[in-house]
């Protein structure tokens, strides 16, 4: 009995005839729209994301079975804290707060492809990528809670396998997540002030060395591309002579 298997990535809930879902179906003989209703149904839960999907088709009877991978650990992350994106420094930068329970939810979701051999090694491995992207575990730098986790702290909840928030703790943590906001735009403010500035300052001075100062300062490199573009980063101030290239 010969399959056929088509690997596509699909956004969870709105898989559809058009590509490239619909022209890899196309010559398979199967009722497209009862695949891409299969699809719909299965991924629903992943809104929002992108979600590798396998449809294996038996190339006499035209039967299909429909495999639905998980997305990234980072994507899902980024569903349960309900932000758009991770932190661009998440050294400095923190934008959410996540509790136990959904680093639980989210390690149970992804067990298959984790490295961890226990559902408690494999929420560190969940709380190591929110320590890549900014986020807070249950208050605190992910880092430090990867240190409560080995103490046992959370050790109950992981053996109950605890996945789900109270009404007031999701309230609680969107009001965190709201000041963490207001934290980062005013931080930045600031930022975009000192490097405004220094650029009063050090006008007719070569864009490089004024770009160089700002890194001194640690300005974000967000701000400084916003302030001085990339581009005039590599000019030389108005009637300087051009820089000759170091001999090697």
């Amino acid at each position: 009995m010969a399959k056929e298997k088509i690997e596509v990535l699909i956004q969870g809930g709105k898989a559809t005839a058009a590509p490239p879902l619909g022209p890899a179906l196309g010559p398979m003989g199967v009722n497209i729209g009862q695949v891409v209703s299969e699809i719909n149904k299965k991924t629903a839960s992943f809104q929002g994301m992108q979600v590798p999907v396998k449809v294996l088709i038996d190339s006499e009877t035209k039967a299909f079975e429909i495999e639905i991978g998980t997305p990234p650990a980072s994507s899902l992350i980024i569903k349960e804290a309900g932000i758009k994106k991770g932190a661009s420094n998440p050294l400095t930068d923190k934008v959410a707060d996540l509790k136990i329970e959904q680093i639980i939810k989210i390690a149970k979701m992804k067990e298959d492809s984790l490295l961890g051999k226990t559902l408690k090694e494999k929420v560190k491995e969940i709380v190591g990528t929110c320590q890549s992207m900014g986020i807070l575990v249950e208050g605190t730098p992910a880092l430090e809670t990867i240190g409560r986790i080995n103490e046992g702290t959370f050790d109950e909840a992981i053996r109950l396998e605890k996945t789900e928030l109270s009404a007031e703790e999701l309230k609680t943590l969107d009001e965190e997540k709201k000041r963490l906001a207001e934290e980062l735009e005013k931080r930045r403010e600031e930022f975009t002030n000192i490097a405004k500035q220094t650029l009063s300052e050090m006008k007719g001075k070569p864009s490089s060395a004024i770009k160089h100062k700002l890194q001194e300062l640690k300005i974000p490199e967000q701000v400084i591309k916003e302030i001085l573009p990339e581009d005039e980063a590599e000019k030389p101030a108005a009637g300087a002579p051009e820089k000759k290239e170091e001999k090697k």
